[in-house]
């Protein structure tokens, strides 16, 4: 296929855009975009406008293929490489991308914010409780919004969380000449985005290892110190892909996908109570792209993309599981499998011996009252074997 150009444009619209930018709408043949991008373009681009059908990406390939052979150029809200379209489209064709100053930009030269210093997490297509993960006393992040209602959404979020103190500013139609940058009110724009200064509120940390009552659970929960030592077992790194199988209330899956925005979960559960119960956690920690599937393993495994690794809490004993599990690995992924009964042990016993590997017993008793005084109180051992495929 011929090169697509990108051309990113902002709310100020053709006045906003360099030279290059222009000559590479004006000398098109097609140009596809959103309608409200199209409408910014003079008549002086005198190319077919095509606006983009809904859903979009499903669309991307067919209509890329119904320009095939002309000079087909594509609009993008302001950096098509940042939350934009560029990323998909490259996916089918070759590219130049022109960007724009991006909203990002934008906002933090109206705010003085350093943009290194500011996270972003957009709305856009994207579930609005990923902003769970990222809220902290003194953190600054820009939600970019997908409509009018998006700021609403935000406030009522940053309340039940515990953050209504936070400085919150919304930003609307940036570098457009009527922009506008202030506190949020009725009528706000679809064209905005919503910037949160936290002062004070919980934080949740990002190691491994969250507190137990972090998460909803009926009693299957890995607790916190086992959870944090699985965890540096299973050694997640960005892009990489969990199986989590016997979720429970979730937190290993949860918590591996903490560790960085590209990480990505499955869980198993067979309990649709409990599955809903995962996901409902899941929302809540800021991980709403968590996958939860409702089956018993290893039957539930089946069409599930490789993983990098797999953490087995729950039916080790079922039969097939371990080495279902074992196999489906990419090479290098690791494999980390708890068991804490007699039975269960046994199988890992025989597993190591098959497999290799490390077995590790991990022993962990908490403080508690013994009448006037402080005993240990001993939880149930976990015996835990790490193999690497």
């Amino acid at each position: 296929m011929s090169e697509v150009v990108v051309v990113g444009i902002g709310a100020d619209g053709w006045s906003g855009l360099p030279d290059p930018s222009r000559e590479a709408l004006r000398t098109a043949e097609v140009v596809v975009g959103g309608a409200r991008q199209l409408g910014l373009l003079p008549a002086e681009v005198t190319a077919e406008r095509v606006a983009w059908p809904s859903p979009l990406v499903p669309a991307v390939p067919r209509v890329l293929a119904a320009h095939a052979g002309r000079r087909l150029a594509v609009l993008a809200s302001g950096d098509p490489t940042h939350y934009g379209i560029a990323t998909t489209l490259a996916r089918f064709a070759p590219l130049r991308v022109l960007p724009h100053p991006s909203s990002v930009a934008l906002a933090c030269a109206r705010l003085g914010w350093a943009q290194e210093d500011t996270a972003v997490v957009s709305a856009v297509g994207r579930p609005l409780e990923t902003l769970h993960a990222l809220l902290a006393p003194g953190r600054r992040i820009l939600v970019l919004s997908a409509g009018a209602e998006t700021p609403v959404a935000v406030l009522a979020l940053l309340d039940e969380r515990g953050f209504a103190d936070a400085e919150v500013t919304v930003l609307e139609r940036l570098g457009a000449p009527d922009e506008r940058v202030g506190p949020w009110h009725y009528a706000v724009d679809p064209l905005n985005v919503v910037a949160i200064e936290c002062r004070t509120g919980p934080a949740l940390p990002l190691v491994p290892g969250l507190p137990d009552d972090a998460y909803a659970h009926d009693g299957q929960l890995t607790k916190r110190e086992v959870r944090a030592i699985t965890l540096a077992r299973l050694g997640p790194l960005p892009g990489e892909l969990l199986w989590d199988v016997g979720g429970g209330a979730g937190s290993i899956a949860i918590e591996w996908m903490r560790t960085h925005p590209s990480c990505r979960a499955v869980a198993i559960e067979r309990d649709p109570v409990r599955a809903e119960r995962l996901a409902a956690n899941a929302r809540a920690l800021g991980v709403p792209a968590l996958r939860v599937v409702t089956g018993t393993a290893p039957a539930a495994l089946r069409g599930l993309p490789a993983p990098d690794a797999v953490f087995v809490g729950g039916g080790v004993t079922a039969p097939a599981l371990i080495d279902t599990c074992r196999t489906a690995l990419r090479p290098g992924g690791r494999l980390v499998v708890n068991a804490v009964t007699v039975e269960s042990e046994a199988v890992l016993a025989r597993a190591r011996a098959d497999h290799g590997g490390d077995l590790t017993r991990i022993d962990i008793a908490r403080a508690a009252p013994v009448g006037a005084f402080t005993g240990w109180r001993p939880a149930m051992p976990v015996t835990q074997w790490t193999v690497t495929r």
